[in-house]
């Protein structure tokens, strides 16, 4: 089975600078970027962002930055650290933007691997953790650092400030011309290598993914026609520079579209700063809309009673008749008139209260998001939709048309993307987005890629009756019990995570004779129930293993099995026993990615007793676990873990089907 988007024909620019370049000319008075820094956001147009480019760039020439060099970008959002893949892909070098939480050990592997010669960070902490590693990085010869502060008394060979850089381009600039910074993009081309991201590694070693000019724009272009983006449009950057969201989100849709983005003043302060700013366009992984629902509903629990009862009479009306507003299908006078009033005392303030008062269309991928939470967004007339994306394919692989919007879908595929269900039922795609290959793996970039251009997604899916991909799990990850049910741990994963009490679940059962499961508690909302409820406690680990909390879990599991229960492929897999486990799956302690992907080899080999203790009929379980704290210490908490029986349910499929 095989579907294939509809195909664009507009001509475009070849390079980020020629769009750089054209910028400058068609919107030059219209922002580019914006940062906020002390409180107040500074902003720079696009004829203001190329003459700071422009100077970067033949900084970087001057101290000996050379054709095809790789240039490592560490740190959070910020205008400089975008200017350099620009600044960098002027001159020739490939930019490889690296997760800025990531501890120097894990970094150190990146940064070998691709042969980096300079790294630019962000601050003092990025500059401390490159050093850390130099010994091991026999290709660095320059840092460059963006905001100064601690770096003034350092000694460091080699070590320069963005700023410095800048000036010293500018200097050039005055003495040999525009045309000295023109060379060194001149002989560009589409087919050149633009940048290099690095996967998330949930298996094995991160794989350095190249992606091309000619990728990365045609799909921007592609992206930016399906959603109707222009330069009026804002976007906020907070997501991390090493995914390739961010980068094509906040960098190539950007400067293809002409629109401006907004970077907060750090992390800690996103939520607030999306308010100030209001985007149009947004986007964000489930576990961020599940938050700010959670949050909304503890808010309310501290609301006033007319408070409390306006928010339920008003929500339940927009369940009603809002989502069906959304889509423009037709709806009464009435009920669009108290939808309006609705809006007026809770649904606008909601949304004002989220920064998305503005929003003109928003996205979120990477996991699968509850059919309420999803619901409820929409519900407020937010034009939230699903995509479904890969390093790989430069983001889009499907993305859902307006008015054809579904929680258990990811849309159709997207413009110039075709689709096809092999009979292993992996999801295979081809698209202009499609990557170069593997960084120094080409047996990877081989066993990824076919000859005629097809790209194993190591999804399994399947295309609906109304040409909607639906995916169901890692193809790798599907497997059967003992008595040949079948077991898709990422299916019963996400039906437990739909719960707010719950942040992280996994589960295990291929090629065992039950379905277990270790459950992560979300501490916002369990901690906020405790609170309510006068459940006193110490610590997490004291809260996780609580007689009440344990039976709250316990309700979400039997509720879930309830569900599979009524599945015909999924009854055979209800969970049969579970644990709550006394610690948060931590990327810093390996057990996620840093896109928060479970690793599932590496917990199954780290938790192993706690696994056994599943299948073994034991009630409790002691453990100790070493733990990395955010400056690289380590240390190790221990726990005496509850293990559980869950509540189990005969199929009811079957009974269906014969009433039917």
């Amino acid at each position: 089975m095989s579907q294939e988007g509809k195909v664009s024909t507009t001509g475009q620019p070849s390079t980020f600078v020629d769009y750089l370049i054209l910028n400058a000319s068609r919107f030059a008075d219209r922002p580019a970027f914006r940062h906020k820094d002390h409180g107040i956001w500074k902003t720079w147009n696009w004829a203001e962002a190329l003459e700071e480019i422009r100077a970067y760039s033949m900084g970087l020439k001057k101290v000996g930055i050379k054709p095809g060099d790789k240039i490592a970008i560490v740190g959070q959002n910020r205008p400089r650290l975008y200017w350099t893949f620009c600044a960098a892909q002027a001159i020739g070098a490939v930019p490889v933007p690296v997760y800025a939480d990531s501890v120097a050990e894990e970094m150190s592997f990146v940064l070998q691997h691709a042969e980096v010669v300079a790294a630019v960070c962000q601050n003092q902490e990025q500059v401390d953790k490159i050093d850390s590693i130099r010994g091991e990085l026999k290709t660095l010869k320059h840092i460059f650092y963006d905001e100064p502060r601690g770096l003034r008394d350092y000694d460091m060979k080699n070590l320069h400030a963005i700023s410095d850089l800048q000036e010293t381009g500018r200097a050039v600039l005055a003495d040999k011309g525009d045309d000295a910074w023109r060379k060194g993009f001149s002989k560009l081309s589409g087919d050149d290598v633009a940048v290099m991201l690095y996967t998330s590694g949930t298996t094995g070693r991160p794989k350095g993914v190249m992606l091309s000019y000619d990728n990365l724009i045609k799909s921007a272009a592609n992206a930016n026609k399906f959603d109707n983006l222009d330069e009026n449009d804002e976007i906020i950057a907070y997501l991390p520079l090493a995914w390739v969201g961010d980068h094509v989100f906040s960098y190539a849709q950007s400067y293809v579209a002409g629109y401006c983005v907004c970077c907060p003043e750090n992390p800690e302060t996103a939520d607030h700063d999306r308010l100030e700013i209001a985007p149009t366009y947004f986007f964000a992984p489930p576990r961020v809309f599940e938050t700010m629902l959670t949050n909304i509903n503890v808010r309310m629990q501290d609301a006033s009673n007319m408070k409390q009862k306006m928010f339920s009479y008003f929500m339940g009306y927009a369940r009603k008749v809002g989502e069906r507003i959304l889509n423009n299908e037709d709806v009464s006078f009435g009920d669009k008139l108290k939808y309006k009033l609705g809006d007026f005392f809770v649904y606008g303030p909601l949304k004002n209260r989220m920064g998305m008062s503005n929003m003109k269309v928003g996205y979120t991928a990477g996991e699968a998001i509850g059919p309420e939470i999803f619901s409820f967004y929409r519900s407020l007339g937010l034009n939230l939709k699903q995509l479904y994306g890969q390093t790989e394919a430069s983001v889009y692989i499907s993305a859902q048309p307006d008015g054809q919007i579904r929680a258990d879908t990811v849309g159709k595929p997207s413009i110039d993307v075709e689709i096809k269900i092999a009979k292993s039922g992996e999801v295979l795609y081809r698209s202009p987005g499609v990557f170069v290959g593997y960084f120094k793996n080409d047996k990877a970039t081989k066993e990824t890629k076919t000859k005629e251009g097809w790209v194993h997604t190591g999804d399994a899916g399947f295309i609906d009756g109304e040409g909607h991909l639906r995916i169901i799990d890692r193809a790798k990850d599907v497997g059967k019990l003992k008595d040949g049910s079948l077991f898709a741990p990422k299916y019963i994963e996400n039906k437990l995570k739909f719960f707010s009490n719950i942040k992280e679940v996994v589960a295990f059962g291929d090629g065992r004779d039950q379905c277990c499961a270790f459950l992560n508690i979300d501490l916002t909302s369990v901690g906020n129930w405790a609170e309510r409820n006068n459940v006193s406690y110490a610590s997490y680990q004291e809260l996780t293993q609580h007689p009440d909390v344990i039976k709250m879990m316990g309700e979400h599991v039997a509720e879930v099995n309830k569900d599979l229960a009524s599945e015909e492929m999924m009854s055979g897999s209800q969970i049969a026993r579970f644990l709550v486990l006394h610690k948060e799956l931590d990327p810093d302690d390996g057990e996620m990615t840093r896109t928060m992907k479970v690793r599932r080899p590496f917990i199954s080999e780290r938790y192993g007793d706690l696994i056994e203790a599943l299948y073994d009929g034991s009630s409790e379980k002691f453990i100790e676990t070493e733990v990395v704290f955010e400056d690289g210490r380590k240390g190790a908490i221990s726990a005496t873990v509850s293990i559980m029986d869950a509540e189990k349910f005969a199929p009811t499929h079957a009974i269906k089907e014969a009433a039917e």
